[in-house]
């Protein structure tokens, strides 16, 4: 499983990877964390609002920071 985080590398962008670390961790999964921060990138996605969580090549977060249950179900 590769997840990313898009973003600038701004404090909810931080957040945004810290919770997804911890939600994998906690699941006992193998996935590869990825952080994005260039705009041509993140535009490839379509995401207008970062942070964003991208999970398997597909958005399913845009613009907020969701709790580590939150990205735990996701990720199920």
């Amino acid at each position: 499983m590769v997840i990313k985080v898009l973003g600038s590398g701004c404090l909810k962008c931080n957040k945004l990877e810290e919770a997804a670390r911890k939600a994998v961790e906690e699941l006992g999964i193998d996935a590869k964390i990825e952080k994005v921060q260039d705009f041509k990138d993140i535009m490839a996605y379509g995401v207008m609002q970062t942070p964003a969580l991208v999970v398997n090549e597909q958005v399913k977060v845009m613009g907020k920071v969701p709790s580590v249950e939150e990205i735990k179900k996701l990720l199920k």
